[in-house]
């Protein structure tokens, strides 16, 4: 599958700053439910989604290609 690029210069750097906000977050959510001591339960999936998030937002600024864009709506971005 190839991705057609369909964002500018502005919209990669959104995403880009975005992606490492949610890996960021998530790590820090990881971290902090280590420390606390948190057992396996559906808690852990808070952190799991934000670094997932996260790193789907790098993967579209790195391509230049956005989901939201290629399913037909319009960003402001």
């Amino acid at each position: 599958m190839v991705f057609e690029c369909n964002i500018d210069a502005r919209g990669k750097a959104v995403r880009f700053k975005l992606g490492m906000l949610g890996v960021v977050t998530g790590v820090f959510l990881a971290i902090s439910l280590l420390l606390v001591g948190a057992g396996l339960n559906a808690l852990w999936l808070l952190p799991l989604g934000a670094i997932v998030g996260g790193a789907f937002a790098l993967f579209e600024a790195r391509t230049g290609w956005c989901v939201v864009r290629a399913m037909g709506f319009r960003t402001p971005i």
